[in-house]
């Protein structure tokens, strides 16, 4: 059984993967000192996210927000984190081991840009946990930022080769 989720606990998560995204680039960016230029770039882009996505949020109103289960000691707010924690970026893994071999701009974009369909693979499983009268439609928005996400991504790569 999935647990029912609204927009707002969609969006802490999706707040919570930009985060780790940009903590992951930036120490990706210590590790590979000669990549560091495109790993900021890419750490400067889940910032923006994280504050699209925060400015999403505050325009969240009513069953948007409402709690879809009742949680009196809170555990719904751990769940959520574990979830964004574990998909998509995982923090504890050492990005010289994410990042093995891929060693030039293109490579790093490249593998960048599967993780932007992962996060998207994630909140399409996700939106279905997700009434409409909880705001499904916003995690149909998220998954266009993370699509458009893909774009840029794309296009960087592009003007690489």
């Amino acid at each position: 059984m999935v647990m029912p989720f609204n927009a707002d606990e969609v969006f802490e998560m999706a707040e919570q993967i930009e985060r780790n995204g940009g903590k992951f680039y930036r120490a990706a960016a210590k590790k590979f000192p000669a990549m560091s230029k495109v790993l900021l770039g890419l750490a400067a882009m889940e910032d923006e996210h994280l504050e699209t996505f925060e400015n999403m949020r505050e325009e969240l109103s009513g069953t948007e927000l409402e709690d879809t289960v009742f949680d009196p000691d809170g555990q719904a707010q751990m769940y959520l984190r574990v979830m964004a924690d574990g998909n998509v970026f995982d923090l504890k893994a050492d990005p010289v081991k994410q990042l093995g071999t891929r060693n030039t701009p293109e490579d790093v974009l490249k593998m960048a840009i599967g993780v932007e369909r992962d996060s998207i693979a994630f909140y399409v499983g996700l939106k279905e946990a997700v009434s409409r009268k909880a705001g499904k439609d916003k995690v149909e928005d998220i998954i266009k930022e993370e699509m458009g996400h893909i774009v840029a991504l794309n296009k960087i790569l592009q003007d690489l080769t």
